[in-house]
């Protein structure tokens, strides 16, 4: 019989020793259950995605497309990154568009400084570009061409957006 309620005894400790626990684990019982079933969903997402990722990489062969690409040459320590070519490209487009009040000299060295940026965001992508060996409306020509395979590219210049428009000067 002591073996019985020593054995009762401890219970008891052990039931008010786990009463806070048991109170904190009702009251949050609800975040709890939200958590997991976060986690559960996000879990779901991540890997719908990428089963999806996985099945357009089969539908378009995308190892065959990418089998040929030199990735050392992504990692070059003086290779310029791409989004600060795009940001100085749009700067000087913006200044190339408006350089009306400008003297010659200045808008000649804006249009150099932008070709440059051309042929380094067509070297950064891979396009073929030719703008070094022409002079004129050659050059200007092969500067349209150009920018739209840039704009092709995902890089959008001001003077290839979609959404601008010539204004209508009649009115």
């Amino acid at each position: 019989m002591a073996g019985g309620s020593a054995l009762a005894l401890i219970l008891a400790f052990l039931a008010v020793a786990c009463l806070p626990l048991a109170f904190a684990l009702l009251c949050c019982l609800d975040e709890i259950v939200d958590r997991v079933a976060c986690g559960w969903s996000e879990w779901r997402e991540r890997h719908r995605e990428r089963r999806t990722i996985a099945r357009l990489d089969r539908a378009i062969e995308a190892d065959a497309l990418t089998r040929d690409v030199d990735l050392t040459e992504l990692d070059r320590p003086d290779r310029r990154p791409l989004e600060l070519l795009a940001a100085e490209l749009r700067r000087l487009g913006r200044h190339r568009l408006a350089a009306s009040g400008r003297s010659v000299v200045w808008h000649s060295s804006v249009i150099e400084a932008y070709d440059d940026r051309l042929r380094a965001a067509c070297r950064a992508l891979g396009i073929p570009e030719h703008l070094a060996e022409l002079t004129g409306v050659d050059r200007e020509i092969e500067r349209v061409r150009v920018e739209g395979l840039l704009a092709g590219a995902g890089l959008g210049l001001p003077a290839t957006r979609a959404d601008r428009r010539p204004r209508d000067r009649r009115a």
